[in-house]
């Protein structure tokens, strides 16, 4: 089938392009700019683009007709405090437009439970457009979904950085409000098993997943899984401004998100029935399982593949794809210098580690590999495979090979040692001839910062010593 995938570059259409295509569809991408979208080349034969800005001036000429369903996967929440709900219902109205001159059968909109008679801006938004969606010329599925647990979605994001950052939290009255958490991957499943099913035509269906929590119960189940200690005061003079205020400031989230949040967070979207899971077949699974599962696709999203823990304990299951370093709630240190002998520096980096060491200050790396090992860490014991190859998997010393590629000249490591976070060290030398020394740390609640800041003036000698040394040296 031929599938139009609106907000294909988005949240939840990044993660539902690879399972319409793994069903075997071909999927129109529907985005502003197709320069920024990003897909498995394997796909290419059944994957194209269409470019349309939805709050512009309807123009069909060069838009697909010969559609059978179409996504709708449109808001515009994030980006301001002021008209969303105005740009939200224009482009709805084009979108059905649009629709008009095609053959699509069938219209899949994800929106938000609506359960209450007095909604946010964000729900009454939501509930518009739906409106305006059922008045075009095809037979329309909408999913009406609260809290969507997973990596990167706005919500699960504030509740991850509000629990690593804040042991204990004065928070507004808004956290007594009941939501019905739904994992990220139940929502794809529904969404992909809805199509052409005629059970769910012109039907709006609430859904979620088995547990019924307040945002408080969520904030503890969350430093429950993730094992943190969470101390929370409700106090009831919090009004929303400070409190968007407040999540602002400490969370990654935008100012303009935080509102539209806050002014959400107020309103009780728990579902009315789950009768689509009925219809499907589906059992979606817990608020814990959901996190826990989060925490596997933040590597997924991030390092492209299923990435986190060290292969020494087997939870490392595909070394191969695992090309890119997170940038979300990181830290990092980066530094740059001109490359004279490009070989030779390529032959240092990858003999980095083991016997030859790490080109500056090896004694501090010592005292690192000791206290690592007094904490029940690997230590510096493991040195390497070989003295000037490596390999993805590769143990080398306290870290792990996660990429290594010749023709790219580029290395990434990952940390074994015991650490309040995660530690990525990658060098690259690009075309230009400079090479490129990046650490990256991402912290785990309060004390991984402090660790971070705690060993900066370290890192200053150490990662700049260390950088201007894999330039100059010559083996005897």
């Amino acid at each position: 089938m031929k599938i139009l995938l609106t907000g294909a570059n988005g949240y939840i259409g990044k993660r539902l392009l690879p399972q319409l295509l793994e069903l075997g569809h071909h999927v129109v991408c529907c985005v502003r700019d197709k320069n920024r979208m990003e897909f498995d080349e394997a796909y290419a034969e059944n994957i194209s683009f269409v470019e349309v800005d939805f709050l512009e001036e309807v123009n069909t000429e060069f838009f697909p007709k010969d559609l059978d369903i179409a996504y709708y996967l449109i808001h515009s929440m994030s980006s301001s405090t002021g008209n969303f709900d105005e740009k939200e219902a224009l482009s709805a109205e084009n979108f059905n437009k649009y629709m008009a001159v095609t053959s699509v059968k069938q219209v899949i909109y994800l929106s938000g439970i609506v359960n209450q008679e007095e909604l946010s801006k964000h729900l009454s938004s939501r509930k518009k457009v739906e409106e305006i969606l059922f008045q075009g010329n095809f037979n329309l599925t909408v999913l009406r979904a609260g809290i969507v647990v997973g990596s990167g979605s706005s919500s699960f994001e504030i509740i991850r950085d509000l629990c690593e950052k804040l042991p204990l939290m004065i928070a507004p009255k808004w956290l007594e409000t009941r939501t019905q958490p739904i994992a990220i991957r139940d929502v794809i499943t529904m969404l992909s098993g809805v199509i052409l099913n005629e059970k769910c035509y012109n039907q709006s269906f609430d859904i979620g997943g088995p547990n019924i929590l307040t945002y408080k119960e969520m904030l503890q189940r969350y430093s429950k899984v993730r094992k943190l200690k969470l101390w929370i005061i409700s106090v009831p003079v919090m009004t929303p401004r400070l409190s968007s205020y407040w999540l602002y400031f400490v969370t990654s989230t935008t100012y303009s998100l935080a509102v539209n949040l806050v002014e959400s967070m107020k309103t009780e979207v728990v579902a009315k029935d789950n009768k689509l899971l009925e219809i499907l077949g589906i059992k979606p699974i817990t608020y814990e399982e959901a996190i826990e599962k989060a925490f596997q696709k933040i590597e997924q999203n991030l390092v492209v593949s299923s990435w986190k823990d060290a292969l020494i304990s087997g939870r490392f299951n595909d070394l191969k794809n695992q090309i890119q370093v997170p940038q979300y709630g990181c830290l990092s240190d980066v530094k740059t210098i001109k490359v004279k002998d490009k070989n030779q520096t390529f032959e240092n980096i990858w003999a980095i580690g083991g016997k030859r060491g790490w080109y500056y200050g090896n004694w501090l790396w010592k005292v690192r590999g000791y206290m690592d090992l007094m904490t029940g860490g690997v230590g510096l014991r493991r040195g390497r495979t070989h003295p000037d190859k490596i390999f993805a998997g590769d143990a080398l010393d306290f870290w792990r090979v996660l990429y290594a590629d010749k023709e790219e000249k580029r290395l990434l490591l990952y940390a074994e040692m015991k650490l309040p976070g995660e530690a990525w060290l990658e060098f690259e030398i690009n075309k230009e001839g400079f090479l490129k020394q990046t650490a990256t740390f991402r912290p785990k609640g309060l004390w991984g910062r402090l660790y971070w800041y705690s060993v900066l003036p370290f890192h200053y000698f150490i990662f700049g010593g260390m950088i201007r040394n894999i330039v100059k040296y010559k083996p005897d």
